[in-house]
């Protein structure tokens, strides 16, 4: 299973378990949400930020893309 995958299914859980209220709150389509779950090998720039906004930072831009972004400061200290 892609790391990636672990993490949309906390933010759909976020979201009462629907993919559609996640989409609607990361301002996509349900069917990008269903893709990134079942089919994307990664999570763009874009959706990482998105996922991050939609769950108050539950699931951060951190957790989906480390490459980028960086560790989460909490990390950097342990």
């Amino acid at each position: 299973m892609p790391k990636h995958k672990h993490h949309i299914e906390r933010a759909i859980k976020l979201h009462g378990g629907s993919q559609t209220k996640l989409a609607e709150a990361m301002g996509c389509t349900q069917q990008q949400v269903w893709f990134l779950m079942e089919r994307a090998k990664g999570v763009s720039a874009e959706m990482a930020l998105a996922i991050d906004k939609a769950t108050a930072g539950k699931v951060s831009k951190h957790d989906l893309r480390p490459d980028l972004f960086g560790k989460k400061k909490s990390e950097e200290a342990a």
